[in-house]
Formats: structure tokens, sequence, C-alpha cells
């Protein structure tokens, strides 16, 4: 482990695997419908951070494992911490679809 592996975001490529491997997650990309449209990883849901009060309809309850992403992980972050405060119990941050390697789907 290098002196600076602190200062790396999470590996989305790795969290989207483990997104994969998880039974019953949603993938949450938390960027703007525009950002979406223009490209998103397969099988995620698009609610905006600005409107993470919508996601009760999407997830389904507070257990459900959530997977955030975002451009750059910092949005993804943020998003995090409010669904933390919301109440969901199984979030993680996995970063920015800008170090995605996998397809992307664009509307």
């Amino acid at each position: 482990m290098g002196v600076f592996n602190f200062l790396r975001g999470p590996d989305i490529n790795q969290g989207v695997k483990e997104y994969g491997e998880t039974g019953g997650a949603l993938l949450l990309d938390v960027r703007t419908p525009q950002e979406y449209r223009a490209g998103h990883i397969p099988g995620s849901k698009n609610i905006p951070l600005q409107e993470l009060d919508r996601i009760s309809a999407a997830a389904g309850g507070k257990n459900v494992p959530l997977f955030v992403y975002c451009r750059s992980g910092a949005r993804s972050r943020q998003a995090v911490s409010t669904l933390q405060h919301m109440g969901y119990q199984h979030v993680k941050n996995i970063g920015g679809i800008s170090a995605y390697t996998g397809k992307v789907e664009i509307v």
C-alpha cells in the first residue's frame, strides 16, 4: 500500500462488479438527467442528487443495498451522506463514471 493510496477515490469498476454480485441491490446514478442520457451504466437508476427524496419509490426499503455513482465521485459522496441521514443502512459510494471502463448506455 503506497503512501498516497488514501488520495484515490473508490474504484467504480470494482463497485459495479460488487453491485452485480449483491442480490436485490440498486445502482444509483445521482447525476443530472442530461448527463444520464449522455451515457450511464446499464441497469442504473437516475435520481439526481437534488431529488434524493424520491429514493423510496426506487429502493423500496431502507435495507436495500445502494451503490451510488456520479461523474467524478463528489456528488455520490454527498448522496451517500444524505442517504445515510435518511436512514438507509447499506449505502456505498463507488465513485465516478469518468473512470468506468465497461459499456455505457446512451438514451
